[in-house]
């Protein structure tokens, strides 16, 4: 978000001081064309930003009205089922297969529960539920034992090394962010030692995403996205399993202010994995929408 974009949205409260915070979220998601691929705006994103932007001093909100809707707000932490025992499993990668690789994001509660339950539990930066379209995938052994878990989720809104890569423009990555799938959590669970467990299953997965979300969202991806924290992983099995290192973040967040200011974070390369033949030239063709 840069100072242009900030003085929308201080000249649209400015202009409308009695619009309640629903409606200006839903104006904003409209005037910078906010839409899933499904169409559908994005006034939640936008509320989000109108909320962060206010937490840093930038704007002032009108009060807020009544309630957010939001079903996440009383939802309760992931747990683990009091049955679930962590069961050492060393060993070759051959002893574990036949793996079976499932995608719970509309399967059984229990097991969407356990998906969540050991990503809170077990990954460094835990978990609590997947916001926007994403597939989850849970990894288990031959013997039914859960060894793994994988999320990804919606790309990145802007990663300067990513969009040099690509060839994007502000404009082009607006409207074909949603070809992209980021990697947000990759967990081998703690007590499982098995070489080449992880660039084992990234490239398994690799195999299915596509299919997987076309026909759960209706939409291809063509590129997968992934930030390994530099401090904390070599990103040895992103490397084992082809994935490319296109870059490095600056070690900035998204919630850097828009006038200068810049929050410190982890620095994290940048690894990307194509879906399809010359990728970049299919995200840089923004499609025309007189020509389905």
């Amino acid at each position: 978000m840069g100072p242009g974009d900030l003085t929308q949205v201080k000249d649209l409260l400015a202009r409308h001081p009695d619009w309640s915070r629903y409606r200006l979220s839903r104006e904003l998601a409209q005037l910078w064309a906010w839409r899933s691929a499904a169409g559908q705006l994005k006034d939640m994103a936008a509320r989000s930003l109108l909320l962060k932007l206010e937490q840093r001093g930038w704007i002032t909100l009108p009060p807020c009205r009544w309630a957010s809707p939001n079903r996440m707000r009383h939802k309760r932490p992931p747990s683990l089922p009091a049955s679930f025992h962590p069961e050492p499993l060393p060993g070759p990668l051959s002893a574990l297969r036949p793996l079976k690789l499932s995608e719970v994001s509309a399967g059984p509660a229990t097991e969407r529960a356990l998906f969540e339950g050991l990503l809170h539990r077990y990954h460094y930066l835990s978990h609590r539920s997947p916001v926007g379209e994403n597939l989850q995938y849970l990894v288990r052994e031959r013997a039914g034992r859960p060894v793994a878990c994988l999320l990804f989720g919606a790309a990145a809104w802007q990663c300067a090394d990513r969009d040099r890569h690509i060839g994007w423009d502000r404009a082009t990555r607006a409207a074909q962010l949603p070809l992209i799938a980021n990697n947000t959590r990759f967990l081998i669970l703690p007590w499982i030692g098995v070489p080449g467990l992880a660039s084992h299953l990234l490239a398994r997965v690799s195999r299915r995403v596509r299919a997987d979300w076309q026909r759960k969202y209706g939409h291809p991806v063509y590129l997968l996205e992934t930030f390994v924290e530099t401090g904390r992983f070599a990103g040895t099995c992103y490397r084992a399993a082809n994935w490319q290192r296109v870059g490095q973040t600056k070690g900035r967040s998204r919630q850097d202010s828009p006038e200068g200011g810049a929050l410190q974070v982890p620095r994290k390369d940048v690894y990307l994995y194509p879906l399809i033949p010359r990728y970049a030239e299919r995200l840089r063709a923004v499609p025309n929408p007189t020509h389905p």
